[in-house]
């Protein structure tokens, strides 16, 4: 069975009943917004309620981009719309939670950019996967002085240490894949061409074996590693006050005029740019890698 439907720009591509995969669609930079959360969700309410899944591996039909930061061109108000999800968590956290506490194993095959909301979904997975020549992992969030809101601050700890982590979150620039993998970032990166082939191997090996003995071994693994929920809120509700203080304002609005949310250089190079605010010329700017 290969039956694929549409969940609006989200794709969800039943290979077997045990293995499904996500693919985000959404043209031209797989950007995340309000409009995206309740397509999301229905995704993530889906691979809760099947009973004979194991298995979903995210991905990307957008070239260049895996998942991109959130959309901010909506008015705040269209984020604060969504009721808390079932964990009584913000609808984005919410998401992220129950796909990290689902007996599903979760995969991100990265290839493009995971900035932002995209290296959050990536953290929020069990196993992430990267291309050595494609990938780029990053939090822009800072250097346009806002805060991330998806929870890499209890996450990314976790994975790579404290130092690391603030160096990631603080210093706000790309991470290529081949760095993202030496810090934990991701389990391991592959040169692109190898990429497909280990994750889809990967991916029906473990959709092969025993649901329960999947589900138990990853629940007792996420006692020892997952964060507790209430970590959660207040990091959302940072990203959010931080949208409305004048130096994120002021911040964005450059961003805007040098074609943020467009496809571009900068897009493309965001963390080279966010580097250049509210510096001056003469200040050397290093990128990471």
């Amino acid at each position: 069975m290969n039956a694929t439907y549409r969940e609006g720009a989200v794709r969800v591509t039943h290979h077997s009943s045990s293995f499904w995969r996500v693919t985000f669609d959404l043209p031209p930079l797989n950007i995340f917004g309000p409009a995206n959360i309740p397509q999301l969700e229905e995704v993530v309410s889906s691979i809760e309620r099947d009973s004979d899944l194991k298995v979903v591996v995210f991905d990307s039909a957008i070239e260049g981009f895996f998942l991109t930061h959130y959309d901010l061109r909506p008015r705040p108000e269209e984020s604060a719309v969504f009721p808390p999800g079932p964990t009584g968590l913000p609808a984005v956290p919410d998401m992220f939670v129950r796909l990290s506490r689902s007996p599903v194993v979760s995969i991100a095959s990265i290839r493009g950019r995971a900035t932002g909301v995209g290296s959050e979904l990536a953290l929020a997975s069990d196993m992430r996967f990267a291309s050595r020549e494609k990938a780029i992992l990053s939090h822009w969030e800072v250097g346009a002085a806002l805060v991330p809101g998806g929870g890499p601050m209890s996450r990314m700890p976790r994975l790579m240490g404290r130092g690391r982590a603030l160096e990631i979150l603080l210093g706000a620039d790309d991470v290529p894949g081949d760095l993202a993998e030496q810090y934990g970032y991701v389990n391991r990166s592959f040169p692109d061409h190898e990429l497909d082939g280990f994750v889809d191997a990967l991916a029906w090996r473990i959709a092969s074996f025993d649901k329960w003995a999947i589900s138990q071994t990853k629940q007792l693994v996420n006692i020892n590693s997952l964060p507790p929920n209430e970590e959660f809120p207040p990091q959302w509700q940072a990203f959010t006050e931080a949208l409305g203080r004048p130096e994120a304002q002021m911040r964005l609005k450059e961003l805007a005029e040098r074609g943020l949310h467009f496809p571009g250089d900068l897009e493309s190079h965001l963390g080279r740019y966010v580097g250049e605010l509210g510096t001056s010329s003469e200040t050397p700017s290093h990128s990471m890698g």
